[in-house]
């Protein structure tokens, strides 16, 4: 699989800020140069300035908090209609629905071997 060299850069860039704030080193555009030509990489030299300008300002604390405190899903489905010609969309909201109960996940456990048949392959 091959990655465009734009998303290879700001990979390369995110990584090494990670790592840095990881090692509580300053995140400054030299020290993220540095770490990406230690790992043997190469990017446009505008991405570390970018991202340590970035990060000065925002702080990455604030960014990896704000990444995993996801809000909720979406809204459920409307109220009830006028009782006009609704008939077909309603017809097809109840297949979808039915198609959706149809699905079993096992207890959502079975992925990693603790379905219902009480034991995994530990």
């Amino acid at each position: 699989m091959s990655i465009s060299k734009e998303l290879h850069d700001e990979l390369c860039t995110s990584y090494a800020a990670l790592a840095l704030y990881d090692g509580d080193a300053e995140i400054t555009s030299d020290q993220l140069s540095a770490l990406i030509t230690a790992t043997g990489n190469e990017v446009e030299g505008y991405w570390p300035t970018l991202f340590s300008g970035f990060l000065a300002k925002a702080g990455i604390e604030k960014l990896i908090l704000a990444a995993s405190s996801g809000s909720g899903g979406g809204g459920g489905g409307g109220g009830g209609g006028d009782g006009g010609g609704d008939a077909p969309a309603a017809e097809e909201e109840k297949k979808e629905e039915e198609e959706e109960e149809e699905i079993d996940m096992g207890g959502g456990m079975d992925m990693f071997g603790g379905g219902d048949e009480g034991g995994g392959d530990y």
